[in-house]
């Protein structure tokens, strides 16, 4: 009867659940600030809806995953809002021809767009027979033209937008958004990053949503509705998870049952396994997960004792000295600060990652001492060439600054690296110029796995006390306390910025708004002042290919520090970006969130919690990064320390 009883509770508990679960989901529609209530085809929640906007304190709008954003203006209906095309006023600005390349018009397979006010104009190849040269001069006779563009020539009238059906094979359409009721000789002085954007969904897709399911688009390029209906889901998931709790049960009986009769074994199991003899001494013996062990006495004379003039660098975690041990080899030695409980247990942290990571961008480990040594100390592989911070804005930066195509392939054998730990489940939690090392060929080593974390399989986040570097710091973990892939996100994207600014992340000399980098860099990208944020000894505005590659690295950067994670990419979208702009592709990732905007990011420190133990959360609320260690985690309770090397 009991069983009966609870097999009723658990049916109508699980129907319940079902019916909230697919209720609740994605949001029928919601509240953005100046904007009012919006439905669909808009969300504010990735994954559901055909459009994203973002409701920070600059509207934006992303018309499908990997498109360019627009910021917000004004809504002027339910279909229509006035935008503002960051990237075109980039273009527009310099007087760059890459600006007619109808970028303004979103693409989707759901909707048609329009833009008004407008202009037809025609984009016609230079590189042709003379003949037909001629043929493209004939037929345009009655219009102006724009012939400052490398490779080809540009064609409109004034007040004709309409577009004929047989233009010449080599000239192609482009509508370009132009100012209200300017009239000016000059083309770029016509065109205006300021639109009004209209979108129609198509019939099938509002029939997918109006009947619960969603729209995508087929192999043979049709659209069909995916999913099933809320309701057959509810059944089937209840019907599901009522056969579960059924088997669950008699399981259990059958545990019971066999229980006396194992416990017997179980116990020998339990105490020979825990018998000392039958585990390997790792302090004793020569190797220590799989590395071999070093004697304090080597490692003493490889260092002169530990001499001052042979130090390396000094972080948080502990001094580096330069040595060389017994078999000629050159390494660094880490010796930590203290032989405490949480110095031990970043010291075996680090030795337990590193020992099952193989990437030619990630530091080697040699060696280390036994636990029980008089110290603990590290032995890595020496790099010579110092650290990305001491290139950038040290001592080395005023030698030697690191030209544009070397700072590049810094930027993507660093995201290599990340990507490649993000696949082993592993975060870095905190990178950072100091802790990416250089050899003499400039090639890039990511280092410190002190304060790494192994991440549980099938979980989005866990929860810990927040560790790193002022500056480089996740808001959202930072706020939060929930670390995930993306944290490491945004701290390269921190690294990013150093890189096109030859700027340190954090500076107190700077404005108070500015100390920390990411903010100034957010701020300059809204406005579009590249000029003040990429250092002009690289040969921006002064050589076409780098103000191309830097300004598409901030942009790149700018997704990156998006205070919602789940706007940053990962860690493989943005190697992948940062190879495209390499290559000269036209990369398609998110654009300029803005033309005059301009982010705050104001926010309360949150108090610390008192363990460092991985628990599952919900979501979610956070503000900006901090800017220094004296930026408190902590309250009540404890305090977390910060490396601030």
């Amino acid at each position: 009867m009991a069983v009966a009883k609870s097999f009723v509770f658990f049916f109508l508990s699980n129907l319940v659940f079902f019916m909230n679960l697919t209720e609740s989901k994605c949001q029928e529609s919601f509240s953005c600030g100046f904007l009012g209530s919006l439905e669909f085809p808009l969300s504010n929640q990735p994954g559901c809806g055909l459009f994203l906007v973002n409701c920070s304190l600059i509207p934006m709008i992303q018309f499908g995953p990997g498109g360019r954003w627009y910021s917000i203006i004004r809504k002027m209906s339910t279909n229509k809002f006035k935008v503002a095309d960051g990237m075109l006023n980039v273009y527009t600005g310099n007087r760059r021809c890459d600006a007619f390349q109808n970028g303004s018009i979103p693409h989707s397979p759901f909707s048609s767009f329009s833009i008004s006010p407008n202009l037809t104009i025609f984009k016609c190849s230079n590189l042709l027979h003379p003949d037909d040269v001629e043929k493209i001069k004939d037929y345009f006779k009655n219009y102006r033209k724009y012939t400052r563009c490398d490779g080809f020539t540009l064609y409109y009238r004034d007040q004709d937008n309409n577009v004929p059906t047989d233009i010449p094979e080599k000239c192609s359409v482009v509508q370009m958004p132009v100012k209200h009721a300017l009239e000016s000789d000059d083309l770029f002085q016509r065109l205006s990053a300021e639109l009004e954007l209209e979108w129609n969904i198509s019939s099938d897709c509002l029939s997918c949503h109006s009947r619960g399911r969603k729209c995508v688009v087929s192999k043979d390029n049709r659209i069909c509705c995916e999913g099933k209906s809320p309701r057959i889901v509810i059944i089937v998931s209840t019907i599901a998870g009522s056969a579960g709790f059924l088997g669950l049960c008699f399981l259990s009986f059958i545990i019971y049952c066999r229980r006396k009769r194992i416990n017997g074994s179980y116990l020998l199991s339990r105490n020979i396994s825990s018998d000392p003899s039958s585990k390997s001494d790792i302090e004793g013996g020569s190797l220590c997960f799989g590395i071999p062990i070093f004697s304090y006495t080597e490692l003493e004379e490889a260092t002169n004792n530990f001499d001052s003039s042979e130090e390396l660098g000094d972080g948080g975690f502990g001094t580096v000295y330069y040595g060389k041990v017994g078999d000629g080899r050159e390494v660094a030695i880490k010796r930590l600060y203290e032989h405490n409980y949480r110095r031990v247990e970043q010291f075996m942290n680090e030795i337990k990652i590193l020992t099952c990571l193989r990437h030619p961008n990630l530091v080697s480990l040699y060696g280390c001492t036994s636990r029980r040594s008089r110290e603990l100390l590290l032995v890595y592989e020496y790099i010579p060439n110092g650290t990305v911070a001491d290139h950038l804005h040290g001592e080395r930066a005023n030698e030697a600054p690191l030209a544009w195509p070397v700072r590049m392939s810094i930027a993507i054998e660093s995201a290599s690296a990340l990507a490649y730990l993000h696949k082993k489940d592993i975060i870095h939690r905190d990178i950072k110029t100091n802790n990416i090392l250089l050899d003499n060929n400039f090639c890039v080593k990511v280092a410190d796995f002190g304060l790494s974390r192994l991440f549980p399989n099938d979980v989005t986040h866990i929860s810990t006390a927040p560790q790193g570097t002022p500056g480089y710091v996740d808001p959202e973990y930072h706020q939060c306390y929930q670390l995930t892939d993306k944290s490491d996100v945004y701290s390269f994207g921190v690294v990013l910025i150093e890189l096109i600014s030859s700027m340190p992340a954090v500076d107190i000399t700077r404005h108070r708004q500015e100390i920390n980098l990411a903010n100034l860099a957010v701020n300059r990208i809204q406005r579009c002042a590249f000029d003040e944020l990429i250092d002009s000894s690289l040969g921006y505005n002064s050589d076409g290919e780098v103000t191309r590659m830097t300004t598409s690295v901030a942009e790149l950067a700018f997704r990156c520090l998006q205070l919602e994670k789940d706007l940053r990419p990962s860690m493989e979208e943005v190697l992948g970006t940062l190879k495209d702009i390499q290559a000269g592709k036209d990369c398609q990732f998110e654009k300029i969130k803005g033309v005059n905007g301009n982010f705050t990011t104001p926010g309360k420190i949150p108090p610390s919690p008192e363990t460092d133990d991985a628990i599952l959360l919900k979501n979610k609320r956070f503000w900006s990064s901090p800017v220094a260690v004296t930026d408190v985690w902590a309250s009540s309770g404890s305090t977390t320390a910060s490396s601030t090397g």
